[in-house]
């Protein structure tokens, strides 16, 4: 996080803090590379996810929605991978450490409609940014630019609100049936993110010496409090 100038007379921050006083985390932290090969991880898995569900789709401009969001998450991973190699770190072997979680987590929740796979677009995506972005709060400026940066264009998935209404509004089955599935992903989500912090600890020091998730209780209640509000956005609750 850029700090203003202090005022005169006032003290510097401390090193190892940021402006507000709280501690900070150091630029070369190592929970800063898990991180970093998470992210990448997800990016290239959801690469493959995307292309793959896309041919789930019913017409050409569905294919072209899910290619353009399959396009911008290999761009992230460029990002990352850059990122990764400025810190002399391979991406592959890093990122590799993460696979299991997350294809577990993609095959626990493979879609079998179209709309079962704009619904785990559309809830994957911001449930993923919802967890990076309160971790990049409290990162050091420009490592909490390259996790802003990688998230940024998850309004791809805006598309999927007006089809998923659409259907749930001309179908009452439809609308339970995706409501059930949008509570299993938030469940499987959840318990992924849980076993990933347990098995890394560079990574559950990164978040909690941040500050940024220093209730973690609390945070996996405002994932579930942000997911009922998107439920809603898609004519889900």
């Amino acid at each position: 996080m850029n700090s203003t100038p202090s005022a005169a007379g006032s003290a510097a921050p401390a090193a190892g803090q940021d402006v507000s006083g709280q501690p900070g985390v150091s630029g070369d932290h190592p929970g800063i590379v898990e991180l970093f090969a998470l992210l990448a991880y997800g990016e290239v898995a959801a690469f493959y996810r995307l292309t793959d569900e896309a041919r789930m789709a019913p017409n050409l401009r569905g294919r072209i929605n899910m290619a353009s969001m399959a396009a911008a998450e290999m761009n992230h991973y460029d990002v990352l991978r850059d990122a990764l190699e400025r810190r002399g770190v391979d991406v592959v072997p890093a990122m590799t450490r993460y696979a299991s979680a997350l294809e577990n987590y993609h095959r626990l929740t493979t879609p079998s409609t179209w709309l079962e796979a704009l619904v785990k677009t559309y809830v994957g995506d911001a449930l993923a940014a919802d967890f990076y972005l309160e971790i990049a709060g409290s990162l050091p400026g420009e490592v909490g630019d390259v996790v802003r940066s990688v998230l940024s264009e998850t309004g791809h998935s805006q598309f999927v609100v007006a089809e998923v209404r659409a259907a749930v509004t001309a179908s009452d089955r439809q609308r339970h049936r995706l409501a059930l599935w949008s509570r299993r992903l938030l469940g499987e989500a959840i318990t992924q993110a849980q076993y990933v912090l347990a098995d890394h600890d560079e990574l559950v020091d990164l978040v909690m010496s941040g500050g940024g998730l220093s209730q973690m209780t609390e945070f996996f209640d405002q994932l579930q409090h942000t997911h009922s509000s998107r439920m809603r956005e898609l004519g889900l609750a």
